[in-house]
Order: structure tokens, then sequence, then C-alpha cells
């Protein structure tokens, strides 16, 4: 199959990234990046864009799936408008296109929690964009939940790496739900979705990755 994979440079895209490219089931890769990838791969290809400028009529937009795994936090965004900018407007632009040549499938990467009407701004964020994602008319639409991901980060903090591996060695008392979610397998619950394509809108929780 022809996978196109957005946000191949963060903690989940390089798992989805990896994995894809050691799957026999996809044939070619398109991983568009604001930055080139260290990666270099027969069935890899990966312009370099812009996301407030897409190239709109790029034959790469025609895919038999999307795998989005673009996403920021408020810390690193510097801003709620340019969080939301990022994980709405960049992930909705994205869709669009796909969908406009002809894109049955896409899957993204969401959270547990998304509520377009959440007291707090970032699951409000992630529920608007699931909402605004389902009005686009794919056939197969999946929306992976998960809670805390773990891998490694460039801009990950003392006091997150602390909690993160509090959280790792409690994970066998704790119920699935609430467990650390392996960037892996994240990862392949997506890549699994979008390969498997099944028609209309799948929810994939946090239990089921951890």
């Amino acid at each position: 199959m022809r996978l196109l994979l957005l946000g191949a440079t963060g903690v989940v895209g390089r798992e989805v990234l990896a994995q894809a490219l050691a799957d026999a089931r996809v044939e070619t890769l398109v991983a568009p990046t604001r930055r080139p990838l260290a990666v270099t791969h027969p069935k890899l290809t990966a312009p370099l864009v812009r996301f407030d400028d897409l190239p709109a009529d790029a034959d790469w937009w025609r895919a038999d799936a999307v795998i989005c795994t673009l996403g920021t936090t408020i810390k690193k965004a510097g801003s709620r408008e340019n969080f939301r900018r990022v994980d709405h407007d960049y992930a909705l632009a994205v869709a669009r296109l796909a969908r406009a040549h002809g894109t049955p499938a896409f899957a993204i990467v969401s959270a547990r929690g998304a509520n377009p009407r959440s007291a707090l701004f970032y699951f409000k964020v992630k529920g608007e964009t699931e909402a605004d994602l389902a009005t686009l008319g794919f056939a197969s639409l999946t929306l992976a939940r998960p809670g805390l991901i773990g891998g490694e980060r460039e801009d990950m903090r003392r006091r997150e790496q602390i909690g993160a591996a509090v959280l790792k060695l409690l994970g066998p008392l704790l119920p699935k739900s609430l467990r650390i979610n392996p960037s892996p397998r994240i990862a392949k619950a997506l890549l699994d979705a979008a390969i498997e394509g099944r028609a209309g809108t799948r929810v994939i929780d946090s239990a089921e990755m951890s």
C-alpha cells in the first residue's frame, strides 16, 4: 500500500516511520517534514514542506491511508494559539488535502479525555480536532487516544523523566487505562488500523495500547 505519514520526527511518528519501513505491507511511504529526515530507505520519500503553506497539488496526497502524529505542547508552542495551530489546524489541513485527492483512510494520535466540550483547553482542542475530522467523509477514521506517551523526547524535563519512571515502575499495579502507553505500541496500533482501513470511525483507547 501507499502510506502518507505526517509528524515523522516526533516521538510516535519516529516509531511509525521505523515500523512502516520494516512492514512488507507498505510498498511506498511518503513522509513530508519541515526539516530533513536522518533516515533514508528505498521506499521512503520525504519532501520538505511548510505546514502554513502546504502544496495542494502534490501527487503524494493521493494515498491508501494517512497517519497523522503531528502534535506539540502549549509550553513548547509558546501559546494556546500556536498549540491549536499545530494540533488542530495543521491536522485538518492535511486531512482535507488527502481527502480531496481521494485518500480513503485517516488515523491520528489524539488523547485520552479528548472532548470538544472539555473545560481543559488541551482536551477541548483534541476533541474539536476529532469532531472536525469526522465531517470530512473518510471511509475509515481511527482516533488513537493514549494517556501518557512513553518514549524519548529531546525536550523532556528531569521532573517528567522521574514521573515517567515512577509510572513505569507502578505499571503492573495500575489499571490498563492509567498505564504509560509506549510509543511503539501506539505506532503499531495506528499502522495496523491504517492498513486495515476498517469502515467507519474507530476509537483505540489507552488500555489497548498499554
